[in-house]
């Protein structure tokens, strides 16, 4: 499926559009009682015998079984060669980015429109995001406006790219896929190889999404997860860095786990490590959640149809479809309004929340922070104009009732 164009004539209404937005809210949860969370985890399967079996075996932190099953799982799922879940998504891209070679003083390409920790990642190594724009399809990278900018300002040294305005080196480009949907990853990966830029894939929100038949998370040499509590799958707090390359995972469990040689009773240290690795009893959450990924995943895409047939009826907002070539989770859904009622966007979150809806906005765009506001960027137009456009609203997978349907 493709995203519905919106009319830029909108049609007719007597009632307000918030009430319009609304009515169809509640046509699409039908016999949902309010308050409606935005994305509330369930738990369905083996999460209560799994942590009590933690309880009472006693490894309840950063040695145990669950957390080498739990990164069996994540690659057996996704196909990456090896796996290092860690305590977050984002020291699992502060570590990919390290692990790769990002210096302080580098820039590294990385959109706008993301969450901040994508960003903020970036940061902790001591790099700077260079801010590049997005596509309406996707919400993720628009590639071609990509292609031409580094044309513009790139220029290739022994060293890799450098931006030739800055003087900095471009160290990575970090492509993150929105709220589940995939950017064209082929299409990336080929100005990435054209500009000696590696590509670390953030799939903080895609976990069971796929692109041209192949799971997110397996799309780079390297890849990103996230965990947290209103994910598809969550371990309350937590992240993985997923890798083609065996020898580099075995690197990334051993630096994010203090560096620590193994060793009987001897606690040898010969570099500097990190404290990251995720706790037993929350990859134990981890593991029974993945076993019932695909019947969570099945309900979400119920979900997001229903949401499309009572949004059907206005041209004035519709809702955001997975790209043609790519198949979703649908991890956030997300409603789209007509350009010319971008302004209507916080009356009609004031009417959904007053009204036991939770629904929420989209990130502030990250160029206008604070702490990102000197970095560097590209034209952002496209992710200026959709940002105040987007509305999120519930997700979760236990608000579709096959009952109903």
């Amino acid at each position: 499926m493709t995203q519905t164009v919106l009319s830029t004539a909108p049609a007719p209404m007597t009632a307000p559009l918030s009430q319009t937005f609304l009515a169809a809210l509640k046509a699409a949860l039908p016999g949902i009682a309010t308050p409606v969370g935005l994305h509330e985890p369930v738990f369905t399967g083996n999460e209560r015998a799994y942590v009590q079996q933690c309880l009472d075996s006693g490894w309840v932190s950063y040695n145990g079984a669950f957390g080498l099953k739990f990164e069996e799982m994540l690659t057996d799922l996704t196909g990456a060669g090896a796996c290092a879940a860690v305590v977050s998504g984002t020291v699992a891209i502060e570590m990919a980015l390290r692990v790769i070679g990002v210096q302080a003083g580098d820039e590294v390409l990385s959109p706008s429109l993301t969450f901040v920790a994508t960003n903020n990642a970036i940061a902790h190594v001591g790099a700077m995001p260079h801010f590049i724009d997005s596509e309406i399809r996707s919400l993720g990278v628009d590639v071609a406006k990509l292609a031409d900018y580094l044309d513009d300002i790139a220029e290739l040294t022994p060293d890799g790219p450098r931006n030739r305005l800055t003087g900095r080196r471009l160290a990575a480009i970090l492509p993150m896929h929105c709220f589940g949907h995939p950017v064209d990853m082929d299409a990336l990966l080929a100005v990435a190889e054209r500009w000696r830029l590696p590509v670390i894939e953030d799939a903080a929100e895609s976990l069971g999404s796929t692109y041209r038949g192949r799971p997110c998370g397996s799309l780079a040499p390297i890849a990103c997860l996230s965990f947290n509590g209103n994910k598809v799958v969550t371990t309350g707090g937590g992240g993985a860095i997923l890798t083609r390359d065996p020898v580099l995972g075995q690197r990334l469990r051993f630096l994010t786990s203090t560096a620590k040689t193994p060793h009987p009773f001897e606690f040898i240290h010969e570099e500097i490590g990190w404290n990251y690795r995720l706790p037993n009893l929350n990859a134990a959450l981890g593991c029974a959640m993945l076993e019932t990924l695909p019947e969570r995943l099945s309900a979400k895409r119920a979900l997001q149809a229903r949401y499309e047939a009572a949004f059907a009826g206005t041209n004035r907002f519709a809702m955001l479809r997975e790209p043609d070539y790519a198949k979703s989770n649908y991890w956030l859904m997300a409603a789209v309004l007509a350009p010319e009622d971008a302004g209507e966007r916080d009356t009609i979150l004031k009417a959904t929340h007053g009204a036991g809806y939770m629904c929420r906005a989209l990130w502030r765009l990250n160029h206008t922070l604070p702490m990102f506001s000197a970095s560097p960027r590209m034209p952002l137009n496209v992710a200026e104009a959709i940002q105040p456009r987007i509305i999120n609203i519930p997700s979760a997978p236990q608000l579709f009732n096959p009952k109903s349907a």
